[in-house]
């Protein structure tokens, strides 16, 4: 099973569940999908999309979930629902916002994501949006455009064999 992190116009496929970042102390997991929304059968529980996240919002308070539920965080709002899970501030901002896409979803996309998934089948499409911090980067997530601080990311297409990464120089695979 491979994941296509969508953010913005971009899409990264890798193999593993989990997104990273690197500063000079090392890397850090700042987002891990523990599981994913599929269909079950009736006598077994219901698959959800369940997320671990450790970020920043953006004036720097600690938001830690474990299993969609808050360990450290203000007081925000977390909605959860089968294929979601979406922080959102008192004035209803988006913190950060995990959305997994199912396949009519997924191929509605604009045509240089599409033709990504079609050659990566069997993936799980994760859509990610917000606007936080890990470590020393300010990472904003709109649907166009992937700003890792300065820097702008749209219309890119990787397949990597590693796991996702962010840094100083941008997106790593």
């Amino acid at each position: 099973m491979k994941y296509a992190f969508i953010m913005g116009s971009n899409v990264y496929v890798v193999p593993s569940n989990t997104i990273s970042f690197t500063d000079t102390e090392g890397t850090h997991r700042f987002l891990r999908i523990v599981s994913f929304h599929h269909d079950t059968p009736p006598d077994q529980k219901r698959a959800v999309l369940t997320i671990d996240a450790d970020i920043k919002d953006d004036e720097g308070h600690i938001i830690r979930l474990t299993g969609n539920k808050a360990e450290e965080a203000p007081p925000y709002d977390i909605l959860e629902q089968t294929d979601r899970v979406l922080v959102t501030k008192a004035d209803s901002t988006t913190v950060l916002d995990v959305h997994q896409l199912d396949e009519k979803a997924a191929m509605a996309l604009e045509h240089n994501i599409t033709a990504e998934l079609e050659v990566n089948i069997p993936y799980v499409a994760i859509r990610l949006r917000g606007n936080f911090i890990l470590g020393n980067l300010h990472i904003e997530i709109d649907n166009e455009k992937l700003f890792i601080g300065a820097d702008s990311y749209g219309n890119s297409v990787l397949a990597g064999k590693h796991d996702l990464k962010f840094s100083d120089s941008g997106v790593l695979i």
